[in-house]
């Protein structure tokens, strides 16, 4: 479970590094983003055949990262339209 939270932790950082633009995210929510998209990751990985959802491995890594990379634009979109709509 620590592992998990850690690789959460990690591939969320990881993808607000490659997003561009500055990114108005607490810690909290790249946890949370980071682990999401290690789940979708770890799920299309299994989908796949190249691993468990739980099991870490390459393909699985960089999916996870591609996904967290696309959760983060959500995520600011959704919270520029609550800024606009104030």
């Amino acid at each position: 479970m620590i592992g998990f939270i850690v690789a959460g932790l990690i591939i969320g950082a990881l993808a607000r590094l490659i997003k561009p633009g500055k990114q108005n995210l607490g810690l909290v929510a790249t946890l949370l983003l980071g682990l999401v998209g290690s789940v979708i990751g770890g799920s299309i990985a299994s989908l796949l055949g190249t691993g468990d959802i739980f099991e870490l491995n390459v393909f699985g890594f960089i999916v996870s990262v591609i996904a967290a990379v696309l959760l983060i634009g959500v995520a600011e979109s959704v919270a520029g339209r609550r800024r606009v709509t104030r």
